[in-house]
């Protein structure tokens, strides 16, 4: 492979580091007061889902979000931050891989109404994949360094 200035695997985590930086951006803006003590994000997502045009996505999150609004905000803020974090430090990337593509298919037949949060989610998933499949931990990375997922 031939690249200009770096070498591919530093290219991969120029990709890597920046979708961190991308999941990093997501949580710092949030308004974790209004998600955790007002429980606003879990319910402005409530009335996405409860008029969506796909049934499964009502059902889903009438059985797995709408019982536990306090636990599912966590899970939500604090899965962006791990995120992005394990792909800016490259510490079980491909864990932060996967999670990143769970969290934006989630948002993304969630919002399937929005295009403007459409490309975002795809373009972040389609990062996800090529640095998953390119084995994008393996250099600048704490995973490169400790010899993990070889």
């Amino acid at each position: 492979m031939q690249t200009i200035w770096l070498t591919g695997a530093e290219w991969l985590a120029v990709l890597r580091i920046g979708l961190g930086l991308w999941w990093l951006e997501s949580w710092r803006h949030k308004d974790k007061k209004g998600w955790f003590e007002r429980g606003t994000g879990i319910a402005w997502a409530a009335g996405v889902a409860a008029k969506h045009r796909w049934t499964f996505v009502q059902s889903g999150f009438s059985a797995v979000v709408a019982p536990r609004p306090k636990v599912m905000a966590y899970v939500v803020v604090y899965g962006e931050l791990a995120v992005g974090l394990g792909l800016i430090a490259g510490l079980l990337t491909p864990i932060a891989l996967a999670g990143g593509i769970v969290l934006n298919l989630l948002y993304l037949v969630l919002m399937i109404h929005d295009w403007a949060e459409q490309g975002q989610n795809t373009m972040m998933i389609l990062a996800s994949v090529v640095l998953l499949f390119a084995m994008g931990w393996q250099t600048w990375s704490l995973d490169s360094l400790w010899g993990l997922f070889l």
